[in-house]
């Protein structure tokens, strides 16, 4: 389990993440939507350790993420599928991270073939497209076998069959009781993945429901969320003044 009790970070005068207090619970995949700048990836990673709260807590399973003798046993995260050394091997990548965490090097060859990169372990990392380099971080996030997994937009750069191996693949690891946090822009495929979802708007907590009620007396899971975050936007230029979508980020 995630728990995180009053969670704030500031930067200066700018608040990223605004008093945030919630539990992710093991057993469902629990999706993580909000607007640029909602303060969504503030917060994995404040959960990660990365970032320091200004005040509050992120813990998993009662501990910080920096108490962890062995963290990728325990934790599993992908943020940015590109953070690998380009001229670095797919295998000696994932060979590097098992043994800086006492990981058996044949858990390395299973999750290769569990992503379906075994044909191209010996491929450098500058090589890949993205939908492989996803893989390969997909494979990151697995070697230790852990309870607790974080994926920051996980289906990027992967073709459709790709995106249905993903979506099964999170379910099932929801159905094994573990922890599962994804953050995603694809509402269309978060409708079909996510048990729960959280939403965050300038940094503060909007709702945190199961998808069922969440999607209930709306067409979809798009309609039910733009309604929600419309006051949580950040328009820029002519947009602003018309109050017009077409011209707005609003994932």
């Amino acid at each position: 389990m995630i728990t995180l009790d009053h969670l704030t970070k500031r930067y200066g005068a700018t608040t990223a993440v605004d008093d945030l207090t919630l539990q992710i619970q093991p057993g469902r995949v629990t999706g993580f939507l909000g607007p640029n700048g909602a303060g969504k990836s503030t917060t994995m990673r404040m959960i990660l350790g990365l970032d320091r709260p200004t005040s509050g807590t992120a813990l998993i399973d009662g501990r910080p993420y920096v108490a962890l003798r062995r963290p990728l046993r325990e934790v599993g995260a992908l943020l940015d599928a590109n953070a690998v050394h380009p001229g670095r091997q797919l295998r000696t990548h994932l060979v590097a991270m098992a043994r800086s965490n006492s990981i058996p090097v044949a858990r390395v060859d299973e999750v290769l073939e569990r992503v379906g990169l075994a044909g191209v372990a010996r491929r450098r990392a500058g090589n890949l497209s993205l939908g492989m380099s996803q893989r390969l971080g997909i494979a990151g996030v697995l070697l230790g076998d852990p309870q607790v997994m974080l994926f920051d937009e996980p289906v990027n750069g992967l073709d459709p069959d790709g995106v249905m191996w993903i979506r099964k693949l999170l379910r099932s690891l929801a159905a094994e009781g573990r922890t599962v946090l994804v953050s995603s822009h694809l509402m269309s495929e978060m409708q079909q993945t996510a048990d729960h979802l959280i939403v965050m708007g300038r940094g503060q907590l909007l709702a945190d429901d199961s998808m069922a009620s969440f999607v209930a007396g709306h067409g979809s899971l798009e309609e039910a969320y733009f309604r929600l975050t419309a006051g949580s936007v950040e328009y820029t230029g002519r947009s602003e003044a018309r109050g017009d979508r077409a011209g707005t980020e609003v994932f």
